[in-house]
């Protein structure tokens, strides 16, 4: 049973939203993403979804889009991104398919593993950052804190954590979440959100206090599901 992740699907089978106003590379990426899916998971492996996974604007529009994913190998587990304005509450998404769990407070129990996570939002920077964006930096911070708390309380001590946003700033410094994180002894955050050569050098990678972070936003992987765990 092997553990999967990609992020940034941006799926738009209900609505018009082409992704290669972005760049060539994005021609044709949902079929890339389908392709590489189908070559590396197994029906018994997990696929972490890491936000931003359908352009429809409510869940009528984003069930199609939903229902492709559901289709495709292995169980699935999915947070919240910036774009996902479909998303409703994790209890009601929570019925609508055996193989797909939403995440938000709560977590997967993977193995020996527990999957927690939650979007995530913007870290403290010079561009733009004010109250209202602290508020929410908090607010998130909190739901992390509560999907971490209850999987500690279930005995979970083999810790990933996935969210949307980097868990840093683009200078790569400290944040609440990153400190969360090692309080919680955290083994793997993985994450999204950042497209484009010039964003990737603005997501932390690699081991920071004893914490292995991974970008897997779609563009970053060319279009590949990444293998977590095998």
């Amino acid at each position: 049973m092997s553990l999967y992740a990609i992020g940034d699907l941006h799926f738009s089978t209900s609505v018009d939203k082409p992704m290669d106003v972005f760049g060539e590379n994005w021609a044709g990426h949902e079929q890339k993403i389908i392709d590489s899916w189908k070559n590396s998971v197994k029906e018994d492996d997990l696929v972490l979804v890491l936000g931003d996974t359908s352009w429809g604007i409510n869940l009528n529009e984003a069930k199609s889009d939903l229902d492709i994913i559901n289709n495709l190998p292995g169980n699935k587990v999915f947070i919240k991104g910036n774009h996902d304005y479909w998303w409703t509450t994790v209890t009601g998404l929570n019925k609508l398919y055996e193989n797909m769990n939403f995440l938000q407070t709560n977590f997967y129990e993977y193995g020996d593993y527990a999957i927690c996570g939650g979007r995530g939002w913007m870290c403290p920077n010079d561009v733009k950052f004010d109250e209202n964006d602290l508020k929410i930096y908090k607010r998130e911070e909190n739901r992390l804190r509560l999907s971490l708390e209850a999987a500690r309380k279930k005995g979970y001590k083999k810790l990933i954590v996935i969210t949307h946003y980097p868990p840093t700033n683009d200078k790569l410094e400290d944040s609440i979440f990153t400190k969360l994180f090692e309080e919680y002894n955290v083994e793997k955050v993985i994450y999204g959100h950042l497209h484009g050569k010039e964003s990737f050098k603005m997501g932390l990678k690699g081991d920071k206090n004893g914490v292995e972070y991974i970008l897997a936003s779609c563009d970053y992987t060319d279009f590949k599901l990444i293998k977590i765990l095998d």
